[in-house]
């Protein structure tokens, strides 16, 4: 029997710690570990035209499944490709081993050609980035780099010279334990105490939830009934627990909707389960705010905080709602529901009034058509920009679906690569990417990758021609737009030359019918969509600085967003209010 050489070993441990797939780009350093993984029957080399991708799919991978994914990129030029996408990765805390392929060991620090420092590049986007430089190291190495990722939910890359990988592996080399599970943690009883005599002393509780409360969906809900709270929510709170949420107020921030941003600042409590809501201009500094999440590093970093719990969601709600007293007051709840009810027939209005009609199509109408064909488990993978806006506001979660996108590192050109992982995980779910026109172009080359491995991901392009997102920030501002044009081809031409089905829609009347299409057909598909490049959003709360830039812009512009099936929700949680 052949010796292993390192290579295999790596690829060996890899399979043991349960990764499936290696997103990457052949070359030079990398090649031992592609034929080491060649000639391994229990992963598979997944060939992507841009290192970049092969990062976004695993992490997109990584948020599916939770479990480890691996990527992977040669020396040089190549594995610094992955770095944007192990950013988002590591900021979406999604376990993910990046191999970062290396220049011959001997020529490390001499200025050899393609020569960079990957164990030092990476590590502001990793737990852990270390350089192996002995055959002997890489077992151990590689079981720390694993455990990083995976104990503290993030990226850990290792940089790998392709001499060294090359080498014979070490004899008897010991096969340790692999950690592949990350346990749950409860705060201490001093903590939750000192939580119930704060709720049962407040008149007022509000809770807003991120997606620390993914897989506490049962106990919210519990938690908020009997405290009569409303609940808010973060982008990332969205698919965990805005779906049969009788407490529902929307959410708040740039891409806000509805009550949530009264519902924290009327209150006396605000709770924050779960979240590392980024934007402290949209929480409150004049009541008290309690904090409970598993990263202890995460607390108290948005905004000051008169209690800090470390611990995860539901098993803190599981030890404090026993200790909490159920309130009877349910006033301040039932005001906020109707604020936001109210607030969601307002802006209805907006893309109901002739959307049949409306050349360009409306982007509202798009999404609003979208949610309701896709199926009841698709995922929709989320470009940067206004496509973040419409599925905040239009995409239903129900508990089946998922959501994901690059909410926390918001980077362009993420959508179709997340796409391709999350497909990877089951060829059979329906898996959307609502792309927009600016982030489908920038790694368009990966279209390729989906009829490369016949991956039936559709792929709903929001086509206004332009950088919406930037031309708003630059209205807010008081900035006329510029440099924000797109000139594009027929995308649905290109698709079809890439030998996927594809169809432009620039009627309003032909949208239903082509996405049925299009979620027909077996393989890949492009719906490319003409949309109104004035189709613009604002938050729920407005400063007097957003107020003045938009008068300086000079602008008539559609600023009001509808909200979908969501205002069906409102309506329904009204009826539960009770009248007079």
């Amino acid at each position: 029997m052949a010796k292993q050489n390192v290579a295999e070993q790596f690829v060996d441990i890899l399979v043991r710690a349960g990764v499936e797939r290696l997103y990457g780009v052949v070359g030079d350093s990398l090649n031992p570990v592609v034929d080491a993984v060649r000639r391994n029957a229990a992963i598979d080399w997944v060939h992507v035209r841009h290192e970049e991708t092969a990062a976004f799919a695993a992490g997109a991978e990584a948020q599916i499944t939770g479990k480890l994914t691996a990527c992977a990129g040669s020396c040089g030029p190549g594995n610094l490709h992955l770095i944007n996408g192990l950013y988002d990765a590591h900021r979406s805390m999604a376990p993910v081993l990046a191999l970062a392929s290396h220049i011959p060991s001997s020529e490390i620090g001499l200025g050899y050609f393609q020569e960079t420092h990957p164990d030092r590049l990476f590590q502001e986007c990793s737990h852990y980035s270390e350089l192996i430089s002995s055959p002997r190291q890489m077992p151990r190495l590689l079981q720390t780099a694993i455990q990083n990722a995976v104990g503290r939910s993030g990226v850990s890359v290792v940089s790998l010279p392709g001499d060294i990988a090359a080498e014979p592996a070490p004899d008897k080399a010991a096969e340790t334990a692999l950690v592949t599970t990350r346990p749950t943690v409860r705060p201490g009883d001093a903590e939750i105490d000192r939580l119930a005599r704060m709720i049962d002393e407040a008149d007022r509780v509000t809770l807003f939830c991120g997606s620390g409360t993914a897989g506490a969906h049962a106990e919210v809900m519990e938690f908020a009934g009997r405290i009569k709270s409303p609940v808010g929510h973060a982008l990332r709170g969205k698919e965990w627990i805005q779906y049969d949420n009788p407490y529902d107020v929307g959410m708040s921030g740039l891409l806000g909707y509805g009550a949530a941003y009264e519902a924290t600042h009327e209150c006396d409590l605000l709770i924050l389960l779960g979240t590392d809501f980024p934007y402290n201009a949209f929480l409150p500094d004049d009541v008290t705010i309690a904090q409970v999440d598993v990263r202890p590093e995460h607390l108290g970093r948005r905004s000051k905080l008169d209690l800090a719990v470390w611990g995860d969601v539901r098993e803190t709600l599981r030890c404090l709602i026993p200790r909490v007293a159920e309130k009877q007051d349910r006033r301040f709840l039932d005001k906020m529901l109707k604020k936001h009810a109210d607030a969601l027939e307002g802006v209805v209005k907006a893309y109901t009034r002739k959307v049949d009609k409306h050349v360009p199509i409306h982007p509202e109408y798009v999404a609003s058509v979208l949610d309701e064909l896709a199926d009841e488990d698709a995922v929709f993978t989320v470009d940067t920009g206004m496509c973040n806006v419409w599925a905040a506001r239009y995409i239903s979660p129900n508990g089946r679906r998922r959501i994901i996108g690059s909410f926390s590192h918001g980077s362009m050109a993420n959508a179709l690569p997340m796409a391709i992982g999350a497909q990877f995980t089951d060829r059979e779910r329906q898996v959307v990417s609502m792309s927009g026109d600016g982030g489908f172009s920038m790694l368009m080359g990966d279209f390729l990758t989906l009829v490369q491995y016949d991956l039936p991901v559709k792929v709903v392009l929001f086509n206004n021609s332009s950088l919406g997102m930037v031309e708003l920030e630059m209205l807010v501002a008081g900035l006329p737009s510029h440099g924000t044009t797109n000139k594009n081809p027929d995308f649905a031409a290109v698709a079809r030359a890439c030998g996927a089905h594809g169809v432009r829609v620039e009627e309003p009347k032909d949208l239903p019918g082509a996405l049925k299409e299009a979620f027909r057909h077996k393989g890949p598909a492009l719906v490319d969509i003409v949309t109104d490049p004035n189709a613009l959003s604002i938050p729920p709360k407005i400063s007097a600085e957003m107020v003045t830039g938009f008068a300086l812009s000079a602008s008539k512009i559609v600023l009001d967003g509808g909200v979908g099936r969501m205002l069906q929700m409102a309506r329904s949680n009204l009826r539960n209010v009770p009248r007079p």
